[in-house]
This record gives C-alpha cells, structure tokens and sequence, in this order.
C-alpha cells in the first residue's frame, strides 16, 4: 500500500510554535484517516524550523465500498393506511434517486421509520487528500500567524513550497497561488538548492544528503552525542536542561556542537546569574566540573559548519563576554542598595490600574501573611520581613534583564545583605510552584508569602472582572488557584476559605467592584472546579469530589481528607448497597418540606421497624457528630454504615407514605433526621451507586 508525505516549507517558525504544531498536524491527520475508514500502519510527524513534516505508512489507494442505510420518515407518515405512498414518502425517493419500491422499513426505538440501502462506492485516497490538506494546512494552530506579501494566506511564516506525495504520485492541490508539487529544499546553508522527491523514503535520504535532520529524535540525540563527545576529554559534564534541549532541537535543522571559554573571573557572579545569561540570551547549556562547581565552559549548538569551526567559537565567546560583563555591571549596580531600600523603589511600579502599586501590594501581602501565621502558629516576625522584601528585587537592575530571575536574585541580595535564612529561603520559595509540576516551598514562611500574594491577585481580579476566559489567562490565575490548592494539600493547612477571602476583600476595599457576597461565590467556585481536577487527576471519581464539596468546602485540607476517605470507602462491597439504601431515603423525602425544627414523636412511632431505626439512629448521633468534629472520618463512614440493615427494614416493613398525615409526617421526619445526618459528612445522592 502505498505510503503518503506532506511537506510545508517554510521561514523559520520559532521553535516554541513547532511541538503543538507537529502533535496537532498527527492527531488530525489519524482523525482524517478514521473518520474515512483508511487504515494506516504509523503516522508521523516530523519537522525542523523551516518544514513541517507529515508521513503515513500504507495506506490503501481507496476506501473500500460500503453499505450505507439512509433514515427517512416515519412509516405511517410516509405511506398511508392502504399502503399507498404519501407526498412525504415520494417525496423521500425522489430525493435521494431511488424508486418507491426501493424504499424499505426499519424498526427503531422511536418506532418504524422508511429506510434506503444502497452500496457506496469508495473514493480515491489521492482525491480525498486533494480536498483535505489545502484546509488541513491553514487550520494548523499557532500562537500568531502572519501575512505576506498581497496574499491572504496566514501562517506562523511564510510558506515556500509544499511538497505532497500519495505513493510516487504528486497530490495536487493549490494554495494561495502555492501549488503543490515533488520539489523539497534541503539546509538553508549548507545545501540550499531545490532536489525532487520520488517517494518518503527518498524524501528522508534526500534530506540527510542535503544536510537536513528532519527528525526532532534524531536531532536531540545527536546534539547529546556531541555535548558528551565534546566534554569527554575535559572530564566535564553539562548542566542537564530539559527545556532548553527541546528548545535547541527545534532552533537547527542540523546540529553541529561546539566548546567555548569563558573568563575565569565570571564565576564570581551567582551561578544562577552565569546560568540565565548563558541560557536566555543565548541558548548555551553550562558546564559542571566533577566537584559540581560550574566550569569557564559553555556549549553552543550551531545550525551551520565551517572547518575548522574556529571563528564560531570566537563569534561565540564575543558575545557571551558581552552578556557576562552586562550581568557584572547589574549585579555591581544591585548591591549599592540594599533590598530593604529598595520597597519603597515599588511605589512607582504599577501592579494593575484598578489594584494598585506593587508597594501596596506588598503591605496587603504582609496583612494576609501575618493573618495566616496566626491560624497556623507560625512565627509572625520572620513571616513579616520575608512578606515586606519578597517583592523588592523586581526594582533590581539584574531581574529587569533577566525576569526569570525573581525571587532567585531576591534571596541572593538578602543573604548578602544578611537577613536570616528562612527569610532569604522564603522570598525565593513564596513563587513556587511556578508551573503545574513545579517543586513546592520547603518552609511554612515561603508558603504562607506565596498563598497571601496569589491570594490577593485572585480576589483583586475577580472582584474587578478579569477572569480567565477560555484559553486566555492573564494574570495566570488559574496557576494561582492550583498552586494555593497544592501547598495547603502538601501541608495540611487547616484554613477558612471563606474567612481568607473576606480579609483580603477587605484589604481591598475601595479597589474591587462586586459585592463581597458575589466576589466569594466566584472565588469558591474558581477554586472548586481547580479542586475538582487536581482531585480527578489521582483517579478519584467526579461523583465522589462533588458528593463533599457540595456539602463542605470552605476548609481545603479537610474536604480532601473527606473525598479521599470516601474514594477510599467505595471500594468496600458493601458501599453499592448502603448507597441504594441511602438514595431510597433521599428519593422519599423529594419534594417533601419539613420545618428544620421538625421533631420525631417517639409515641407516634407505631411499627417495631421505625422504633428500632429511631433508637439506633439516636444512638449513634452523637458519636458520629465527635467523630466527624475529630475528623476521624473512615470511622465516621463505618459507622453511618451499621444503619444500613435497620433503614432497609424500614422501607420493606412500615408505610412511610402512610394516609394517616399526622403518621406520614412522622416517618418523613424520622427520615429527614437520617438524611441531615449522613449529610454532615457528604451529600451522598451525588454518588452513583455503581463502582
């Protein structure tokens, strides 16, 4: 069977667009080749900054033919009572070519309804591409696109040529007076002239011939190669950098690694300084020597050669001298002023028109962060000094450079300026997590900073409308949501979400525009869907996070001790069956009102059954109540399970539904009792009784 390629060549797009790309252009490629009933041994996506790349392995030449069974209306609807077609019915045959005789009648679960059958002959492979990739091409997600020239194509850059081939066979299509043909271009340097393409796997030895590592695989793996060949002799390695190695793989189309030196006097800037300059504006990876120590030594991979390579290393070095000496002057120009003095350099910093300085930031920062050391009993006045510098090294001349920076350079300057050590930590850690897998603060202080600053910016955006919609994010306050999720998690803080809210509300006031009732309910929700995911993430089902939230989710730490206890709890066999026990005391009591200060009468407690569920549901009140204020919940669950037997009898023996109004209202009371009860813990309707 023949095997299919597409080619998009191109300018070079930057190497963060290319992975989505690539890992769109596949899934959409195998959703096109299912939704057609092709079937195909590999898809590939493969590319380099200047080509996108797509191969297929055997696919058929054409779909085969299929029966295909076209519904129209119903029977009696279509033909009347003597059988004689009706306009509906002929109007149904007309439409689709056939006879009325060809009609046929197909039982449904909506009832009978006239059907066509007809065998569908399978298209050509080479036609349906034809029509696909043209629309394929221009769907292609990028974080921006561009026009040239006068034509109204958009793309991340302009495209050159496309190649498309189905087996030998060129699939023609246009696109924006781009035709597309057999021609692919090999390295832009080394081995630019146009070469023509016979089939993929002379496209793949073509490549290689015209310097081309269309692979991003094989393109790490060589880059690898080279770092460990190039060090070897020095006994060096290089400082591992996941990031930047899928970065680099996607900035050359063939990797050739180089050495450089640096001088030696450099090492006495911070090593994370050295490493940033090294890596942000250059793409260099570090070196460590066997001690751990960083080496005079960096690698660049180049994306051309020259023999010799003498004079890209030179060009190299140039630059990154230039870099070295900016960051020495910055951190020179950094340590005249302390970082104390630098708080008040943030007044003239612009947090966000409606909210204020980063200066008042930071004293609403330095409230929320002493309110939260009191309720967890840490110490306040290393929480309060590490809250009132954590902002101050975004006025340093080294973070303006390198944003990255912040917090690192913060805990730096504090050591130097010889703050204690939990502050100096606290100020770095307050901006961890960074990202959904980052590590989280070690210290209580650096988490208490980082939860009242992401705090603060949650409640002051939503309180003035700037939420996050759909993909668009900007204050990264779903990150923030997450990230206060996670350390209260880690660290089984026990804290009010609602009591938190308020206090940061009011140390908005005068800046937020919802009412603090409204800017709440979205703060709770926000942060209930976060917990929903993080939860459903570990394989806990949704029923089971939405059977606790609904009842309580004010203290973060506890309901997750709940959802976790009852995930835990389903796996009992005995769990199906209390659940149907339950859901037959919540499906009675729908539509029913009681006033909540409704009382069982124990004397109107006719039947054994309903005496026996009165006494044994009061016997276990108030130990199932200590037990939950103790937040011993699996007991709690355990025993909310011994009612099970004496709540089935129930329902089997007595009539709660009895005629008797004063009876019924009884029972249903009785009931309701059990139901507020279960409910303390969770509103276990929401779960499924199935596993």
């Amino acid at each position: 069977m023949p095997d299919f390629i597409l080619e998009i060549g191109t300018e070079e797009i930057p190497a963060r667009f290319l992975p989505p790309a690539l890992a769109d252009m596949k899934q959409r490629l195998e959703g096109f080749l299912r939704d057609n009933a092709l079937t195909t041994e590999t898809v590939e996506a493969l590319g380099t900054p200047r080509r996108l790349t797509l191969i297929a392995r055997g696919i058929p030449a054409r779909q085969g033919d299929r029966e295909e069974e076209v519904l129209g209306p119903p029977r009696s609807a279509a033909f009347a009572s003597d059988g004689t077609p009706t306009k509906a019915g002929l109007g149904f045959a007309r439409a689709k070519g056939v006879s009325v005789a060809d009609l046929g009648v197909k039982e449904t679960p909506k009832g009978e309804y006239v059907c066509i059958r007809r065998r569908v002959a399978g298209k050509e492979t080479a036609e349906l591409l034809a029509v696909f990739l043209p629309k394929f091409i221009l769907s292609i997600p990028f974080r921006k696109s561009m026009r040239w020239g006068e034509g109204a194509l958009r793309f991340a850059r302009p495209i050159h040529w496309i190649l498309a081939l189905f087996g030998s066979e060129v699939i023609p299509f246009e696109l924006d007076g781009i035709l597309s043909g057999n021609r692919s271009f090999g390295h832009r340097f080394l081995a630019p002239e146009a070469f023509e393409v016979a089939d993929v796997d002379d496209y793949l030895k073509a490549l290689e011939a015209h310097t081309v590592m269309v692979d991003p695989m094989r393109r790490k793996a060589a880059i690898l190669e080279g770092i460990a060949v190039a060090l070897e002799p020095m006994g060096f390695t290089f400082l591992e950098d996941p990031e930047l190695l899928d970065e680099v793989v996607y900035l050359v189309e063939f990797p050739f690694v180089v050495v450089g030196q640096f001088d030696e006097a450099y090492l006495s800037l911070p090593r994370e300084v050295l490493i940033t300059a090294m890596r942000e504006h250059q793409r260099y990876f570090s070196v460590i020597r066997p001690d751990g120590s960083l080496a005079p030594t960096f690698i660049a991979v180049n994306n051309t050669y020259r023999e010799g390579l003498k004079t890209f290393v030179k060009g190299h070095e140039r630059v990154l001298r230039a870099r070295l000496e900016d960051a020495k002057f910055f951190f020179e120009e950094d340590r005249k002023v302390t970082l104390e003095q630098r708080v008040e350099a943030l007044k003239g910093v612009v947090f966000h028109a409606k909210l204020g300085t980063s200066y008042e930031k930071v004293h609403r920062i330095i409230h929320l962060s002493e309110y939260l050391s009191d309720i967890l009993g840490v110490p306040k006045k290393a929480v309060t000094r590490a809250a009132f510098l954590c902002k101050a090294d975004l006025v340093s001349e080294m973070v303006g450079e390198f944003p990255s920076l912040q917090g690192i350079m913060g805990r730096i300057y504090a050591r130097l300026d010889g703050e204690s050590e939990e502050v100096c930590e606290a100020i770095y850690e307050h901006y961890l997590p960074r990202y959904s897998e980052d590590i989280l603060p070690k210290g209580d202080i650096g988490a208490i900073v980082g939860m009242s600053d992401r705090m603060d910016t949650l409640v002051g955006c939503f309180g003035n409308d700037l939420v996050p919609t759909g993909a668009v994010d900007p204050f990264g306050l779903r990150r923030a949501s997450l990230a206060i999720i996670r350390i209260i998690l880690e660290k089984a803080y026990s804290i009010s979400l609602s009591e938190w809210v308020k206090k940061a509300t009011d140390l908005l006031s005068g800046k937020i525009a919802l009412t603090p009732e409204a800017l709440f309910t979205s703060v709770k929700e926000f942060f209930a869907v976060r917990f929903r995911g993080f939860l459903q993430a570990e394989g806990i089902a949704f029923d089971t996070v939405e059977a606790v939230i609904s009842c309580a989710f004010d203290d973060i730490a506890d309901s997750a001790r709940r959802v976790r206890v009852l995930h835990a709890f389903r796996q009992d066999p005995a769990f199906a069956s209390l659940m149907l026990s339950f859901k037959r005391v919540v499906n009675i009591l729908e539509g029913q009102t009681l006033p909540e200060d409704a009382a069982v009468d124990p004397a109107l407690l006719k039947e054994t059954p309903e005496r026996i569920l009165y006494k044994e549901a009061g016997k276990i009140r108030d130990r199932f109540i200590t037990l939950m204020e103790a937040k011993d919940y699996q007991a709690a669950l355990q025993l909310i399970a011994t009612l099970k037997p004496v709540v089935d009898r129930f329902f089997d023996e007595v009539l709660v539904m009895d005629p008797d109004e004063v009876l019924r209202r009884n029972r249903l009371t009785l009931l309701t009792g059990i139901q507020r009860l279960f409910s303390r813990f969770a509103d276990f309707s929401k779960v499924s009784a199935s596993l």
